[in-house]
């Protein structure tokens, strides 16, 4: 059976940093009569609400400069072990995080500034050959 792995902010669960979510009625619509499973490594290893963070220099970090990399690295590391043998065909995950973006990510200053490059359970999901798209891409493709 194929999967589809999701960021569980976009399916409406309250695991976004400030403890709200993404809620995206579109993704939820493309993901009706499929096969799929949340995912969420920020909230498997912190919970929310917690601090904003950004890559910088391959780190996670918050404003104020605290090195959040090991923790958020064991979330992903337990996300993917969570996933067993699960047959993973497609990721959909939030735009510009820095666990799941996909392309495009924050400078890592917290001046909102956007430079290409991937989050970490992101990379780590392309490393294995799964495309990632985030919410955005889904979107544009159901416009089409």
């Amino acid at each position: 059976m194929e999967t589809i792995l999701v960021s569980a902010c976009l399916l409406g669960r309250c695991c976004k940093y400030s403890g709200g979510h993404n809620r995206n009625e579109a993704i939820i619509a493309f993901l009706r009569g499929r096969h799929y499973i949340p995912v969420c490594p920020e909230s498997l290893v912190l919970p929310a609400p917690r601090p904003p963070v950004e890559l910088h220099g391959g780190r996670v970090v918050t404003e104020d400069g605290r090195d959040l990399t090991a923790l958020y690295e064991k979330g992903v590391a337990e996300t993917l072990a969570r996933l067993g043998g699960a047959s993973v065909t497609l990721a959909i995950l939030k735009a510009r995080s820095p666990t799941c973006g996909s392309g495009e990510i924050y400078d890592g200053t917290f001046s909102h500034r956007r430079v290409p490059g991937d989050g970490l359970l992101a990379r780590a999901l392309k490393a294995r050959g799964i495309p990632v798209r985030t919410e955005e891409d889904i979107a544009r493709l159901m416009e089409d």
